[in-house]
């Protein structure tokens, strides 16, 4: 039985079909696009005015801050005390990135005790992650990896602004579901329809909307869908603030209101989620 049911968006039909079960948001124009080396680098760049690698601190402070939030409800794992040279024992605590970039969160999550294990398209950043960081990284797309092969795999899966980009919806879920030891932890960051710019300014929404996106949630969305996988919602806040672009009621509160409502209800352009998998 399929998880999705997608019908016309009853407002906007040209641009998004809208699942009957979960309520995620298929957007219609959206087209495949090719995860090289200079889709990665150029994005960065042109999104945040710096290259990846000149964001090295800021990456590697929001990895900890991302690790620390997962600690408030994963148990943290314990790393044993051996020669530097050696690789270090785990107990057990394996962490999957999908779209792990040039590895700094995994890096981190190394560091903090994971056995990690990273997927990601781009070449160069692979290279970085093994030859330099030393990390385990296949040179894959999540797709091409069979559901049953990492079955119950992996205590912790984190993907972060990737899952949006992957157009088989149903394969791409199976496969966060399935990877996931009972009990394990999925940690997301998504783009999220529940924000001032499509709650109220839908029309810069859609103009500035990738292309290569072919799916849109939001909390309510994934709080429907992760319960129809067996989840239950631990966490989850906006990533950033912008009371600016809220053309409505709500951005006309103060600043420090418009944070607290954000807050109570995650309600931001970009948002983090931590769900755990149930266990019966």
């Amino acid at each position: 039985m399929s998880l999705f049911d997608f019908i016309p968006h009853p407002k906007f039909p040209e641009y998004y079909e809208i699942c009957r079960h979960t309520g995620v948001l298929r957007f219609l124009p959206a087209k495949q696009r090719e995860y090289g080396d200079s889709y990665f680098m150029e994005e960065y760049k042109s999104q945040y005015k710096k290259s990846y690698y000149e964001d090295e601190p800021n990456l590697r402070a929001m990895a900890k801050r991302r690790l620390a939030n997962l600690s408030k409800f994963a148990p943290v794992p314990k790393v044993e005390k051996v020669d530097s040279k050696k690789s270090s024992p785990f107990l057990n605590q394996t962490l999957l990135e999908i779209g792990s970039a040039a590895g700094f969160f995994l890096d981190e999550a190394r560091i903090a005790g994971y056995q990690t294990k990273g997927l990601e398209l781009s070449p160069k950043e692979v290279e970085y992650s093994r030859n330099t960081l030393g990390l385990d990284v296949e040179s894959s797309s999540v797709l091409s990896i069979e559901e049953g092969e990492w079955k119950e795999s992996f205590s912790v899966v984190s993907a972060f602004f990737v899952i949006e980009h992957i157009d088989d919806i149903e394969g791409i879920w199976k496969r966060l579901q399935t990877w996931l030891k009972p009990g394990g932890f999925l940690y997301l960051a998504v783009p999220s329809s529940f924000g001032p710019s499509f709650q109220t300014n839908p029309k810069e929404w859609f103009r500035t909307h990738p292309s290569d996106h072919f799916f849109d949630y939001s909390v309510h969305s994934l709080k429907k869908l992760l319960s129809i996988l067996g989840f239950e919602v631990n966490y989850v806040r906006p990533m950033s603030y912008h009371s600016y672009r809220d053309l409505g009621l709500r951005g006309k509160l103060p600043e420090w209101l418009y944070r607290l409502y954000a807050n109570q209800f995650a309600y931001g352009d970009t948002i983090e989620l931590i769900a755990r998998k149930r266990t019966h």
